[in-house]
């Protein structure tokens, strides 16, 4: 299977570059799994597709305001700093620009030395090892100072960080948004609930590596990036009830379709867990949990259309997005969603 497979021709003017509001009011292409059928709706229709006894499964991942414009110290060359990994106390794992302004001793400085950052290492790769020091707490200083980090298609500002946020992130920890949960409202939330079906939440902390282009030209032969997942005991229940009562699992962006797929059944239940992921869906792969999938339209030629090619069937899925080049659609984060089902 080759990268080239998963092409499609993009017109750049298709690509949002901001939130519609309200949330909800973004357009749904709505997939027959099965027969690849297609319908044009809006967000709103998702709880039309929902049943009693089903379970919608949301990442809760927090993105962090990880992007941090500062000067060097005794120069004041321009730093950026992208927040990436941490190593306990005050110490990260950053991608640092332009490195040469980032070397092992310098000291960058950010919001009027607030907050300052001493170079330790460069890392295999080119990342930096930094210390930060500040007063106070660091998450708050970081959301008075720091930007968030928008894909690089994106190139108009954000004016408010809380539209990169789903309405219920909750745990601090990621470098992007798991952006199919940006349709929803907590009003629809509710709405759903009401309806019997059951609403439950994985964390997926979403890394840098959703950015990165699959450089082999053979599928087989990409190595998927790493990143943090946790399922808990309240989850790992409303996901087996679901199972038992012969509902559907339905799993709200590939950040929580790659979280239920790497967890897996265990004697044909879900249990809960918490560790490093590197899975890597691509057609062939067969779901041992994910029944259906609500998700943004991705980049091509990238892991997540190969993901969603896996479950809806690639003529099916390349069939789709070349339907939703031609009605238009609003493609990726800030773009209009997909309901597989």
């Amino acid at each position: 299977m080759l990268k080239s497979d998963f092409y499609y021709n993009l017109p750049e003017e298709l690509i949002a570059q901001e939130p519609i509001e309200p949330r909800d009011a973004s357009r749904l292409l709505v997939m027959d799994k099965q027969s690849g059928a297609l319908r044009d709706g809006t967000f709103r229709d998702i709880k039309n597709l929902l049943k009693p006894g089903d379970c919608l499964i949301l990442n809760d991942s927090r993105v962090l305001p990880a992007r941090l414009l500062g000067e060097r110290v005794g120069t004041g060359a321009h730093v950026e700093l992208l927040l990436l990994t941490p190593h306990g106390g005050d110490v990260w794992e950053v991608l640092a620009g332009p490195g040469r302004r980032a070397k092992p001793g310098d000291r960058i400085a950010f919001g009027g030395n607030i907050l300052t950052a001493k170079v330790l290492e460069i890392l295999e790769g080119g990342n930096r090892l930094v210390e930060f020091s500040y007063e106070g707490n660091f998450y708050e200083t970081l959301d008075k100072i720091g930007q968030m980090p928008l894909p690089p298609y994106i190139k108009k500002r954000l004016e408010d960080k809380e539209r990169y946020q789903t309405v219920y992130s909750n745990e601090l920890g990621s470098a992007a948004a798991p952006t199919a949960g940006l349709h929803f409202t907590p009003e629809l939330l509710n709405e759903v609930r009401a309806m019997g079906v059951e609403v439950a939440f994985v964390t997926l902390h979403v890394g840098l590596g959703t950015f990165r282009p699959v450089k082999e030209d053979v599928v087989e032969n990409h190595k998927m990036h790493s990143e943090h997942y946790a399922l808990s005991q309240e989850t790992s229940d409303v996901i087996n009830r679901t199972r038992q009562r012969g509902g559907r699992v339905i799993g709200v962006g590939t950040t929580s379709c790659r979280t239920l797929e790497s967890v897996g059944l265990t004697d044909g239940i879900v249990k809960p867990a918490d560790g490093w992921t590197e899975i890597f869906i691509y057609p062939g792969y067969e779901f041992q949990v994910l029944d259906g999938l609500i998700t943004n339209f991705h980049l091509p030629e990238s892991t997540l259309i190969m993901l969603v090619s896996a479950l809806a069937g690639y003529d099916h899925t390349m069939n789709a997005y070349e339907h939703a080049v031609e009605e238009r659609y609003r493609f990726f984060s800030f773009g209009d969603a997909m309901a597989i089902l």
